[in-house]
């Protein structure tokens, strides 16, 4: 599966900056899941999914698990169900399609299901999306762009624009994909019944990077450092903070922070998971034992978060929020997990005759990003 797409010009072009409409952007596509398939996931505990149904001009939202009875409604509604690539391989493929994209930028495969006229109502996200359609036809309405300051209508947990400004629509089919930057509105709206898969991605907050920046400096910060005033101006305005003040202060900050050497927390805060669980004791000990098994083979979790940098000694490797650094010839190792998801059996003998490449398994078994099978 592959898709039908001009990878430079699009990120030239449209990533983050408009939409674009990609017909039959895969050939001949069969929805790796159905309606029933998803409806069935949404019915299991620890699945995250949710109900949206329009009710005389109200937004109603409901969260799962559900029932069978959930699903006999009288009005349009749609079901979302939040990373299904979690849950199935053939799900999880679809993040192949764009590959061309930072993988640490990828989020999840969110899977909607909605009757004829169901939608989520006019919104906007904050982060870039693929809306590729599965089942049957959903019009979509493109508006405009939006910020915080954007009006929403009253809703303790929807975000629904009290106000969309149609610039353009296009009607979705099998195999059709359309993009949508952060920030512009969009109203997708189900012509019969129909499944939409949502190829979403993370972009962390700027606070958040920040915070997590800040919180590594001081960790490797000097604590006894404190201001400077040498050949201090006199005073001549009592209490008064003057501009050479601040500007000592902002160059000295600005010293601290060019002289920061911790550059893990990013990695980090990327691959931090969502929906991962680390394994417990008794599974740690039982895939350690399988790891040593003859024939067996090694699978990137659907669910990791698995990413690397490489600097002027080593390489980092970043899994599920955890780091930890290996020699480069463990290099080929990681990419080809990145990159096709398993080692094979010929492979994994290798890396289990390497006492580094070892070591480096068992991390990524330790914070549940592989298992073996």
């Amino acid at each position: 599966m592959e898709l039908n797409l001009d990878k430079e010009q699009f990120l030239a072009r449209f990533w983050q900056q408009k939409p674009l409409l990609m017909q039959q952007a895969i050939a001949n596509f069969i929805p790796p899941v159905s309606r029933h398939q998803l409806a069935g996931l949404a019915l299991e505990d620890e699945v995250e999914s949710r109900i949206i149904e329009h009710v005389t001009g109200n937004w109603l939202l409901a969260h799962g698990p559900f029932s069978n009875a959930d699903y006999k409604r009288g009005n349009p509604w749609t079901l979302l169900v939040q990373a299904v690539d979690h849950y199935l391989q053939n799900v999880a493929d679809l993040r192949k399609l764009v590959d061309f994209i930072p993988q640490w930028r990828v989020d999840d495969v969110m899977v909607s299901y909605a009757t004829d006229g169901g939608s989520v109502g006019p919104h906007y996200d904050n982060y870039d999306v693929f809306l590729l359609q599965g089942e049957g036809q959903r019009l979509w309405k493109i508006g405009q762009h939006c910020d915080d300051s954007t009006p929403l209508l009253p809703h303790d947990d929807l975000r629904i624009l009290s106000q969309f400004d149609c610039e353009s629509e296009c009607l979705l089919g099998p195999g059709d994909m359309l993009y949508i930057p952060p920030g512009v509105a969009h109203w997708g709206i189900a012509q019969g019944e129909c499944t939409t898969f949502s190829i979403g991605f993370r972009a962390p907050r700027v606070n958040d990077m920040v915070s997590r920046f800040a919180d590594a400096l001081l960790t490797e910060m000097e604590p006894d450092l404190f201001y400077h005033d040498a050949r201090l101006e006199p005073a001549t305005r009592a209490g008064e903070i003057r501009p050479r003040d601040l500007e000592r202060v902002q160059a000295q900050v600005q010293a601290a922070l060019d002289q920061a050497d911790d550059q893990d927390w990013f990695g980090e805060l990327v691959t931090e998971p969502r929906h991962v669980q680390v394994p417990d004791d008794d599974d740690l000990a039982q895939a350690r034992a399988l790891l040593q098994t003859a024939g067996e083979s090694l699978a990137l979790c659907t669910a990791a978060k698995l990413a690397w940098r490489q600097d002027a000694q080593d390489i980092v490797v970043y899994a599920n929020g955890e780091s930890r650094r290996f020699s480069t010839a463990q290099l080929p190792t990681v990419m080809t997990l990145c990159g096709d998801w398993a080692l094979g059996e010929s492979a994994l003998k290798d890396a289990l005759n390497n006492e580094e490449s070892r070591a480096l398994l068992d991390y990524l078994l330790e914070t549940g990003c592989v298992y073996v099978q």
